[in-house]
């Protein structure tokens, strides 16, 4: 089966965001570059790395590892590659230069930033160190190197809650996420944990977005419809959800159950991969799509892997990338324990 046939065999599933569906032609045109970008990874010894909120071309076509943030900071963690290509956010390919190195990373984006990872600095961490003393700083992973570089451990949406349980301090101030940290109040409230949560205020625009009142109308349209957010999504969004996760965690629901039609309150991305991984099921409306996350394209994929500029290269200044290892490495260690093991507070 040609490259065309098989992106046409995917990609017509596709009704969520990013054009879709895609036509026969649109993947007949897509072929030759999907085709060349293949060709230059094995040349070049390169791994593409791509989050499930990217275009679905790029997934299907390209993408050698896909997934949420914690799953593909392991596998940049794991790959043997001598060249990443993060198909994703500027913050999430730094995750991959800081565990790699002396590995080549890149982004394919001209417009890689993050409303969340950009509302939050270094000396805005440093300024909070000093007025929060006694507390430990939990990170985001939406958030630069830097910052994490000033933080004592970071957290992905799919561990967020385990890890702050965890940690043996009744003081925590989590950040940039606003609206995660008062679902992580809720979740430490309804598991019996005490603890003091300060938090940062930005929030992620793709998720603030999402809207009660039109829950409720599609949940009366479709009575069985089953519910699925985000956990940077508001608190009131939450409390309307039949399950609250990280986008890994929402694949493997909808793999697990079969309902009458699903709603998934994040970004478009899952949806368009959720329609390709399991074309009987019904999604219904509303999703949002990321402006950041969807500026990756094939065509600068294939831009950085044959002529690179110097602004697609991420590079992390080593005193940076010492302290922001400690964090993330802090997370793979709270984040894989059995609670059994977790330390106690005094």
């Amino acid at each position: 089966m040609s490259t065309a046939e098989l992106l046409y065999q995917e990609l017509q599933h596709v009704a969520f965001g990013s054009g879709g569906p895609f036509s026969e032609k649109q993947c007949l045109d897509m072929a030759p570059i999907v085709d060349e970008i293949n060709a230059l990874k094995k040349e070049k010894n390169a791994v593409i790395l791509a989050h499930y909120y990217v275009d679905p071309q790029i997934i299907s076509g390209v993408g050698d590892f896909v997934g949420d943030s914690y799953k593909l900071a392991k596998d940049a963690k794991g790959t043997n590659a001598d060249i990443i290509v993060f198909a994703a956010v500027k913050f999430m390919a730094e995750t991959a230069k800081v565990l790699n190195p002396d590995k080549t990373v890149f982004v394919p984006s001209k417009y890689n930033g993050c409303s969340l990872a950009d509302a939050v600095t270094d000396v805005d961490v440093r300024r909070l160190k000093a007025e929060f003393p006694e507390h430990t700083f939990v990170c985001y992973i939406n958030t630069t190197a830097a910052v994490k570089a000033e933080c004592d451990v970071c957290v992905t949406s799919s561990n967020v809650y385990d890890i702050i349980e965890r940690l043996p301090t009744d003081k925590i101030y989590f950040l940039p996420d606003r609206l995660m940290g008062l679902n992580v109040r809720d979740e430490l409230a309804r598991r019996g944990v005490k603890k003091d949560v300060q938090l940062y205020d930005a929030t992620c625009y793709v998720h603030e977005a999402f809207d009660v009142d039109r829950v409720e109308k599609l949940r009366g349209k479709y009575p069985e419809v089953r519910v699925l957010a985000h956990p940077e999504c508001a608190p009131d969004i939450i409390a309307k959800a039949d399950f609250v996760a990280s986008t890994k965690g929402m694949m493997q629901y909808l793999q697990d159950t079969d309902y009458e039609a699903y709603l998934l309150l994040t970004e478009c991305g899952l949806a368009s991969r959720a329609e390709i991984e399991m074309p009987d099921k019904k999604f219904v409306g509303p999703c949002t799509e990321c402006r950041y996350m969807k500026s990756n394209t094939l065509e600068d994929i294939l831009r950085v892997l044959k002529q690179p500029d110097n602004d697609d290269r991420v590079e992390i200044d080593a005193s940076v990338r010492d302290g922001a290892l400690a964090c993330i490495e802090n997370m793979f260690k709270y984040a894989e324990m059995k609670p059994s093991d977790a330390p106690t507070g005094d």
